[in-house]
Formats: C-alpha cells, sequence, structure tokens
C-alpha cells in the first residue's frame, strides 16, 4: 500500500468562522420588563390600598389616611469580559479572530447577565411554593405543581400578561411523560412534535442545569440551588442602560488590539407586584 502524505489530501473547513460552543438559551427579555436607558436609579413608589365600606344609606363617610412607599431599582452591578488578539495571530488565521472573538465575549456578557437577572428576581419573589417529593422529576407531580402555582395568581387583572415557568434540563423527562400522558390531542401533539413549551397556560422556559444557584454577583447575592421560578410576564424589571457595550483598543508594547465587552446591570421584582412571582422550592 502506498504511504501519502496527510498534506496530500484535500481538506475544507467547514465554515468560514470558527466554530461556536453550545449555548444557553435567553429567557429574561421574554419574561422581564427589559429597560435600556440610562438611568442610574430607577423608581416605581407605590401607595397603600384603600379599603372600601358597605353601610345603609345615610350619606356620611369616615375618612383614611393612606401612605406611599418608595421602590428603587439601583443599577449596581458590572459584568465585563476582556481577551487580546495579537497582530499575528490576526493576520496569520484563516479567520478573522477580532469578529470571532468580540462576538464570543459579546455573548458571555448576555449569558451573565441573563443568569443574573433570572437569580436576582427569584431572590426578590414574595410568593413560594414547595413542590411534592420528587419534584418536576416525578411525572404524576406535574399537574398538581402547576395547578397550585397557578391558583396563587389567579384573580389578578396581571394575569392577561401570560404566565411563566423556568426550569432547568433535568426536569424535562419529568415533564415530558406528564405532557404524553395528558388528554389524547395534547398527548398526540406531544408524541408527534416532542415536547411542548406551554403546558396548562404557562409559557415554559428551560435554561441549563446550573443556572439557579448560591452565589454572589457584583452586589446581590442569592441562595437559589434547587429553586426554579414562576410568574407572570413582565411584573418584574431587567435594567442594562445602553446593553452590551465594546471598545477596541491598542495597547503600548502589543500587537494588535485588546477587546473589552461590558454591561452595567440591575434587577428589580416590584414590592407591590412581587407575590405574582413564585420562588420554587424543589423538594427532593
Amino acid at each position: 500500500m502506498n504511504t501519502i502524505s496527510t498534506y496530500t489530501y484535500r481538506r475544507k473547513y467547514f465554515q468560514n468562522t470558527l466554530a461556536i460552543l453550545l449555548r444557553r438559551a435567553l429567557i429574561s427579555e421574554a419574561i422581564f420588563n427589559v429597560d435600556r436607558t440610562e438611568n442610574k436609579y430607577i423608581d416605581n413608589p407605590y401607595g397603600s390600598s384603600p379599603t372600601a365600606s358597605v353601610t345603609a344609606i345615610n350619606g356620611t363617610y369616615s375618612v383614611s389616611t393612606y401612605t406611599t412607599t418608595d421602590d428603587t431599582l439601583t443599577v449596581a452591578d458590572e459584568i465585563k469580559v476582556a481577551e487580546h488578539v495579537y497582530g499575528f495571530e490576526n493576520i496569520l488565521s484563516n479567520f478573522d479572530l477580532f469578529a470571532s472573538r468580540m462576538e464570543q465575549i459579546m455573548f458571555a456578557v448576555k449569558d451573565k447577565a441573563d443568569a443574573y437577572a433570572l437569580n436576582v428576581i427569584t431572590e426578590g419573589a414574595t410568593g413560594s411554593y414547595s413542590t411534592p417529593a420528587g419534584g418536576f422529576g416525578t411525572s404524576t407531580n406535574v399537574t398538581t405543581i402547576f395547578g397550585n402555582l397557578i391558583s396563587k395568581v389567579s384573580g389578578y387583572s396581571e394575569m392577561s400578561n401570560g404566565m411563566f415557568i423556568v426550569i432547568e434540563n433535568t426536569e424535562i423527562p419529568g415533564l415530558i411523560v406528564a405532557q404524553a400522558a395528558s388528554g389524547f390531542s395534547f398527548a398526540d401533539s406531544v408524541y408527534k412534535n416532542g415536547f411542548m413549551n406551554s403546558y396548562m397556560g404557562v409559557d415554559i422556559y428551560v435554561t441549563r442545569t446550573g443556572t439557579f444557584a448560591d452565589d454572589t454577583f457584583g452586589t446581590q447575592t442569592f441562595t437559589n440551588a434547587g429553586h426554579r421560578l414562576f410568574g407572570i410576564k413582565k411584573v418584574a424589571t431587567f435594567a442594562s442602560p445602553r446593553g452590551v457595550n465594546y471598545e477596541e483598543k491598542q495597547v503600548s508594547g502589543k500587537t494588535g488590539m485588546e477587546i473589552v465587552a461590558y454591561a452595567l446591570v440591575g434587577a428589580k421584582a416590584w414590592a407591590s407586584k412581587s407575590d405574582l412571582l413564585i420562588d420554587i422550592t424543589l423538594t427532593a
């Protein structure tokens, strides 16, 4: 058999840009209000709820006092990623390394900002619910869990915004089995099309395992390992003035460019609406 050099064979690149590693789906913008204005503080004061009384007709009334309370979202944290692409690396590469690395680090900032918002708002949710033993992983629990969660936010005018739940990918097996057993037409759709992203009127968002965590991001500390988030859409706010920003800089003594992407962030479960956000505790 002939001996053929490996450089003799034809080669091609699968694509004309560097391949990108698997990325987590971003969720926050679909379920929270997003504010990109250039404000350090966003104020949302609220007033106490008046109580109406019913009496026999007598033409008199009692005057009640009321209070107003300040509630403020503060943009206090910064997410950033920086790299340096040397001139020879970009010149001698088959790819545009500057463009590739910039796109990658900008997504890294977006990904961290999304996890930041999910965790800060889960920590701020004042509604709470503990699942039956086994959580979403036990398929027979799923309809009970969804029914109990829906009951916690039902009857409020904000229901028209729509409901959501954020789970991690490890909960899919129990959920998809429950979907496949849920009535003829829905079950048929599951068998034909796979996992359905809506169940019992609730939009389901799936993030990767480990997104809900016990951690500190900047000024925010949260304890969300083993927790998930349910609620009404658009009642919490994620602020990121100007979104993701980036800069390219020449550095003395080095060829090429230093590239940095960063975002200023803050998130808030507003006190007047935080009961519409349910912090779910998974029971083992």
